[in-house]
C-alpha cells in the first residue's frame, strides 16, 4: 500500500506563534490541520509543533477551537449506520419525563491526579437502568485504571470490547441498553498521534476533544461532562453549544475533580434548551414564514450554579475515602460488588457514584416524571423536591439506589458482556 503524502503546515504554524490572534488564525484552520493527523499527513514533528503551539497560547482551551476539532475528529471516525441505529432507537428508548430515549453519555476529560474510583463509567452502567448508554472511552491515560481497563477486568467474563464496532453497534441495543465504544475501535486515526503524545509528556487537545468525539454524537440526546478545571467549565458548556448539544452539563468538583464531587461543591454549566421567539417554522421547516434565514426551533441557554453533596439528600465524604488508587483488577471487584447491591447502603464510593447517576438522570430528564413506574421494587413516590438549577437531585439518587436494589443495573451489564462476546472478534 502506498505511503499517505505528507503536507506541509509551515505557514499555518508560523501564525499560530508567538500570537495566533494577532494572525488571524481561526478555529477552522486549526481543525483541517488536525483533520490530516487521522490519515498520516503530517510527519510527527509537525503534528508535535501544532500540538505544542496550540498548547502554550492556550488556543486548545478556546470553545470554537475546541468544538470544531472534535468534529474533525468524529469526521474521521468510522461510519456508524445512523438510520438503523435511530430505528432500534426508537424501538427500544423509554420515554419518561422529559427523556425522549435517546442516546446518553457521562464521560470526563480525566487529568484530575485524584485517582478515584472509575465513577464516570460505574454511573453510566447504573443509568443504562433507564436509559439508552453510549458510554465513549479509552484506556488509562493519566489514571491507573482507565474505564475500559476497568472493564476488560471484570469477572467471571469481561466484555469483548473490540468486538463494539459501527457494524455491531445496532445490535448491541436490541439486547442492552448499555454499550460501551472503544475509542480505539471507532478511531482509528488516532494511532497515528500516540507515540507523539506519550513523548510531549503534556496533556494536549487530544485529551479535551476526545469526551466530545463520540462516535454517536448525531443521535446522543443527553450527556454530562466533567472537566478537571474550573475555568474549563464555560469553555466546554459553550462548544457544547456550539455542536448543536440541547441537554448537557459540565461539571468540576471544587478540589479540580472531573466528577460530581462528594466531598464538597461542584461547579455546574447546565445546557437549558427554550423556545425562539423568533422561530416561525411549520411542518418541521426551521424557516420563517417569509423565506428569511432560517431560525432555530429552539435556542440554548447556560445556566451556571453549583451542587453540594447535601442537594443529592447525601453526607459529604473526603476524596481519601474514595479514592482507593487500585490497579483495574481491584477496581473490577469494587465494581461488581456494587452491582451486585454488596456494599454497605452508606459506603463512600456508593454515594459518589449515585451523585454522578442521579446527574445524568435529571439531565436526561427521567426525573422530570410525576409518576414512577420502573419495575419490580419501585415503591412509585417521587421525589418532587427541586434544588439548584431546578434539577430533581434527590429523585436522581432514589432511581440510581433503585437500580442497584432492583438488580437492573447489573441485568444490563450482564447483557452487554453476553452480546459482545457472541459477535467475537470482527
Amino acid at each position: 500500500m502506498a505511503q499517505p503524502t505528507k503536507i506541509s503546515i509551515t505557514p499555518l504554524l508560523r501564525r499560530l506563534w508567538p500570537n495566533p490572534a494577532e494572525a488571524n488564525v481561526t478555529a477552522s484552520e486549526i481543525a483541517l490541520a488536525i483533520s490530516h493527523i487521522f490519515i498520516d499527513q503530517l510527519s510527527s514533528v509537525q503534528t508535535g509543533a501544532l500540538l505544542t503551539a496550540l498548547h502554550f497560547t492556550g488556543w486548545d482551551r478556546k470553545a470554537d477551537v475546541i468544538a470544531e476539532c472534535a468534529q474533525a475528529m468524529r469526521d474521521a471516525a468510522w461510519c456508524v449506520d445512523v438510520d438503523s441505529l435511530r430505528d432500534v432507537i426508537k424501538r427500544r428508548g423509554r420515554r419518561e419525563g422529559s427523556y425522549g430515549g435517546g442516546l446518553c453519555d457521562i464521560v470526563g476529560t480525566g487529568g484530575d491526579s485524584h485517582s478515584t474510583f472509575n465513577i464516570s463509567t460505574t454511573s453510566s452502567i447504573l443509568a443504562s437502568s433507564l436509559l439508552l448508554l453510549s458510554k465513549h472511552g479509552n484506556r488509562a491515560a493519566t489514571s491507573k485504571s482507565g474505564s475500559a481497563d476497568l472493564l476488560t477486568s471484570t469477572t467471571p467474563m469481561p466484555p469483548n470490547l473490540n468486538a463494539i464496532t459501527p457494524k455491531t453497534i445496532s445490535k448491541v441495543y436490541e439486547s442492552t441498553n448499555y454499550a460501551f465504544l472503544y475509542a480505539p475501535v471507532f478511531h482509528p486515526g488516532m494511532k497515528y498521534v500516540a507515540t507523539v503524545r506519550r513523548e510531549l509528556g503534556w496533556r494536549t487537545i487530544f485529551n479535551l476533544i476526545g469526551p466530545l468525539a463520540n462516535p454517536v454524537e448525531t443521535a446522543l440526546e443527553a450527556r454530562v461532562v466533567g472537566v478537571a478545571r474550573r475555568d474549563l467549565g464555560p469553555v466546554f458548556a459553550e462548544a457544547l453549544k456550539m455542536a448543536g448539544s440541547k441537554k448537557a452539563m459540565v461539571i468540576c468538583g471544587e478540589e479540580d475533580l472531573d466528577e460530581v464531587s462528594c466531598a464538597g461543591r461542584t461547579f455546574c454549566w447546565r445546557l437549558v434548551p427554550r423556545p425562539n421567539p423568533d422561530y416561525r417554522g411549520s411542518n418541521g421547516e426551521d424557516s420563517d414564514a417569509s423565506g428569511n434565514e432560517r431560525q432555530p426551533r429552539e435556542l440554548v441557554d447556560v445556566e451556571h450554579f453549583m451542587l453540594s453533596p447535601s442537594d443529592f439528600g447525601l453526607p459529604a465524604h473526603q476524596l481519601s475515602e474514595v479514592s482507593p488508587g487500585k490497579m483495574p483488577h481491584k477496581n473490577a471487584k469494587i465494581l461488581i460488588k456494587l452491582l451486585s447491591n454488596q456494599l454497605p447502603s452508606d459506603d463512600p464510593i456508593l454515594h459518589f457514584v449515585l451523585m454522578n447517576t442521579a446527574a445524568l438522570f435529571v439531565i436526561a430528564g427521567v426525573c422530570d416524571a410525576d409518576v414512577s413506574n420502573m419495575g419490580h421494587g419501585d415503591g412509585g413516590e417521587v421525589i418532587r423536591e427541586r434544588g439548584p438549577g431546578n434539577g430533581r437531585w434527590k429523585e436522581g439518587v432514589r432511581r440510581a439506589r433503585w437500580a442497584v436494589e432492583s438488580g437492573e443495573a447489573l441485568r444490563m451489564w450482564g447483557k452487554f458482556v453476553e452480546v459482545s462476546n457472541e459477535f467475537g472478534d470482527l
